[in-house]
């Protein structure tokens, strides 16, 4: 049994992350996973562990923030991808295609379509949620538009909604690791707020570093990611701040974290909810995406505007037993989310 993922994105965050989650946890059923990438991408998750990969073109048009002009140049693009994606299809003969996110999504499962191949896409963007739900099997992760509709409407869709899926060992973090790796200046007896975009540091973000740096807040600010533009280092001269860059030991450093100041998307605020880590989602972060995560981790997620970023950290801290309370309801769900999905994809193995 072979299934093979069509993956957006760069090869080394959260869209290939989850593909990479779901296909361990595929493995585990036996199924053998193999992956294709942009030939640009330079997959370095992958790298890390050992992973090998396909070439193939896979356009993207900008996901949640693709304007109609970006769509209609990717869509020429995208029509030559979806023919090298069939032809990788007829050369590795998988059984199932599964297509990740915004134009992983469109041209996986185009491509299968065409190779005659069963597939399921995994969406997160209006475009892949408009062309993927008309051609094949389903399942939306939470910054989807499809993921707050009710199940009679997703049913009609042929649609299902999941909960990122996430590395269930990221709540096995040893504290005293991440202690020692931690730079000279680090107050262990203050609290600690963790500052991430992703595998990608934007700008935005680094911003909320800086401001926060130069406030009156009494915390460690710990910063990871690599950043878009080496300009971006120039936020963080308060001494107060420490930048990690980018690490592989996430789950050691969570161990340490009171509260994380993320994006409103992806894994990283799914790895808060399973660690129940109180989050503060820094909105437009990424290109000005916005998808209402606060809505769907009620109690453990609060929202903020780059002015407001202090104010609303304080909040956190003032209600963190109560955040953190919150966020063990959602716990058990994110961490069974990546079984859930792979159990979804395996019905669609023929028999």
């Amino acid at each position: 049994m072979r299934v093979l993922f069509v993956v957006t994105g760069r090869g080394i965050g959260g869209d290939a992350m989850t593909a990479l989650n779901i296909a361990r946890a595929l493995e585990k059923k036996g199924v053998q996973c193999e992956f294709a990438l942009d030939p640009t991408a330079p997959g370095l998750l992958f790298k890390k562990h050992g992973i090998t990969w396909h070439k193939t073109s896979i356009p993207q048009a900008g996901g949640h923030a693709a304007t109609k002009a970006k769509m209609a140049k990717a869509a020429f693009r995208t029509f030559k991808a979806v023919l090298g994606a069939s032809r990788l299809c007829k050369k590795v003969k998988p059984d199932v295609v599964v297509g990740v996110i915004g134009g992983g999504a469109v041209v996986g499962c185009l491509g299968a379509l065409v190779a005659r191949v069963p597939s399921v896409g995994v969406l997160i963007t209006p475009m892949d949620a408009n062309i993927c739900t008309k051609v094949t099997t389903n399942v939306a992760l939470p910054e989807s538009n499809l993921f707050q509709l009710e199940s009679a409407e997703l049913e009609k869709l042929n649609t299902k909604k999941a909960y990122s899926p996430i590395n269930p060992e990221v709540i096995v973090g040893d504290r005293e690791k991440a202690l020692k790796k931690m730079p000279e200046g680090y107050d262990p007896a203050l609290p600690t707020v963790l500052f991430s975009s992703g595998s990608t540091l934007f700008e935005k973000m680094a911003q909320g570093v800086e401001k926060l740096g130069e406030s009156q807040t009494h915390a460690n600010i710990l910063v990871v990611g690599d950043p878009l533009e080496e300009d971006y280092l120039n936020y963080f001269e308060s001494e107060k701040v420490f930048y990690l860059g980018y690490i592989d030991w996430i789950r050691d450093l969570y161990k340490l974290v009171d509260v994380a100041v993320v994006t409103d998307d992806g894994m990283m605020i799914h790895e808060a909810m399973a660690c129940n880590i109180p989050v503060v989602a820094l909105l437009g972060v990424k290109y000005g995406r916005y998808h209402n995560l606060a809505a769907v981790f009620k109690g453990a997620v609060l929202e903020t505007e780059l002015e407001n970023l202090e104010t609303v950290l304080e909040d956190a801290f003032k209600d963190m037993d109560e955040m953190k309370l919150n966020a063990s309801k959602y716990g058990a769900d994110v961490l069974n989310s990546a079984d859930d999905i792979a159990e979804m994809i395996y019905s669609k193995i023929p028999k």
